[in-house]
């Protein structure tokens, strides 16, 4: 007898997923995999410090310590505990912000390391030991990732952060010690509510760009709490007659084999190690314009005198051409979001001012008319070749003009803190501490450091938490 149409899967994604969450253990990981989240750890911390003050960071920090809970999660830079979901949501918006934190380049790209906001708000609530929460942190990444080769959301007109619900959800239910159905339910409620739209990362930029991750964080959160009371979801979330393959346009069923093996990523570095395909940031830009910076702070260093510069051409990948270096409004920002995600103003500073740090990112400095006239001679074309090499490569080709009729040119395949081309430890080191100390003392950075890399002993994470106060 044929099965009912109606009959429920016994074996869907959702059931694999939580299967997978559910029997991963932290003897499972590989000593690299481990390694890398602590890295990725100081890392989310620094850029979660160094944006504190911003506006979006300031009004979520604002909402969120209006709330008050026993069993909460610190919001980072003070002693407050609020509800896990509005901790995870405040913390979101810090380490993404300043577009600092890592990324993941594929059909989709992604920043993981945003998943952190939720690891360690639920962490935090439910006393996880500092091994759960990095075998959680290990989970999210892994799905998250695992979705971006799937399939390209933002060609569909959906938002990256999208995948994010369900990473959070399940990391959250692992630390939580759901079991399997709880677990299920859980993906399905951050599924089916946790959709988001890719107009917060096209035409003019807003604070929402910055802060999207944080919201899906926030729901995965909130997802795995109410599983956490028997509350159910709609199912199957991926392929039923309404369900996410349906939306897509596409099946998810690669996953789902992937996952119910336990594929390793990398050869001998365990189930969950797609943490180290993933890039770190050494400029607090658009992941694709990294290889632009770098090229442009090469070709400075060879001109003696910046009044001969004329013109400039950047030569990237269709990826980077369609997210950062197409519409209008990236030869005119107006916004700090713009300004980050324009791969011509981007490459432009970081030739004239020698550096891209925050400064480069102030209305002040983007909107100058001297900025912006320069602009103008800046073109960015497309290159057949450095869209063949992507994702593996993230290539950009610099060529500066000058008035004598010379071209000064560079080519950077793999910039600083991408996945091969490493920074060293020391290097992950030096960017948390530019980030950090200020906020919280060279001393107290040493110890958010020290207590980062020794996770793997730590009964929980609130001495950690608390470590990241801010002192007026």
């Amino acid at each position: 007898m044929a099965t009912s149409s109606s009959a429920p899967l016994t074996n869907s994604l959702a059931h694999k997923l939580a299967d997978f969450a559910c029997t991963l253990e932290y003897e499972d990981l590989g000593k690299n995999t481990v390694h890398e989240v602590k890295r990725r750890l100081i890392d989310s911390l620094g850029c979660a410090l160094g944006a504190w003050n911003e506006e979006p960071c300031t009004i979520a920090r604002g909402l969120a310590t209006e709330f008050s809970a026993k069993l909460g999660g610190t919001v980072i830079g003070t002693s407050h505990k609020a509800p896990p979901d509005w901790a995870a949501f405040a913390n979101g918006c810090c380490i993404r912000y300043f577009d600092y934190n890592d990324t993941y380049l594929s059909k989709e790209p992604a920043h993981p390391s945003d998943n952190f906001s939720a690891v360690l708000a639920i962490g935090e609530a439910v006393g996880a030991t500092g091994k759960e929460i990095i075998t959680a942190a290990a989970i999210a990444y892994e799905v998250q990732c695992r979705f971006c080769d799937q399939a390209s959301i933002r060609a569909r007109g959906w938002d990256h952060p999208t995948y994010g619900a369900f990473s959070t959800a399940l990391a959250c239910a692992k630390l939580m010690k759901l079991d399997r159905e709880q677990t299920r339910h859980a993906i399905n409620i951050a599924g089916v509510a946790g959709m988001g739209m890719r107009q917060a990362r096209v035409g003019e930029l807003s604070h929402w760009k910055g802060v999207a991750f944080a919201h899906a964080a926030r729901h995965g959160v909130y997802a795995s709490l109410l599983a956490s009371r028997g509350m159910t979801g709609p199912a199957p979330i991926f392929e039923g007659q309404m369900g996410f393959e349906k939306e897509l346009g596409v099946s998810m069923g690669d996953v789902g084999r992937i996952f119910e093996a336990k594929a390793e990523a990398m050869p001998g570095e365990g189930p969950a190690s797609m943490i180290l395909k993933t890039s770190i940031k050494y400029w607090p830009a658009e992941y694709h314009s990294q290889s632009a910076i770098e090229a442009a702070l090469h070709i400075r260093n060879q001109i003696q005198d910046l009044s001969q510069v004329k013109t400039m051409v950047i030569e990237s990948h269709d990826a980077s051409v369609d997210i950062i270096g197409s519409e209008p409004e990236k030869w005119h920002p107006q916004q700090r979001e713009t300004a980050d995600h324009s791969l011509p103003y981007i490459t432009a500073v970081a030739l004239i001012d020698g550096e891209v740090t925050d400064k480069q990112f102030a209305p002040e400095r983007f909107t100058e008319a001297k900025i912006v006239e320069f602009l103008q001679g800046v073109k960015v074309e497309r290159n057949d070749e450095l869209t063949a090499l992507y994702a593996d490569a993230v290539a950009n080709i610099v060529h500066v003009n000058l008035a004598d009729g010379r071209t000064i040119t560079k080519r950077v395949d793999y910039p600083l803190g991408n996945a091969n081309n490493r920074l060293k430890d020391s290097e992950v080191e030096g960017k948390f501490f530019q980030l950090a100390a200020p906020k919280i003392t060279k001393d107290g950075a040493d110890r958010v450091v020290e207590q980062c890399w020794q996770l793997d002993q730590a009964g929980d994470v609130s001495k950690l938490m608390g470590s990241l106060e801010i002192k007026d």
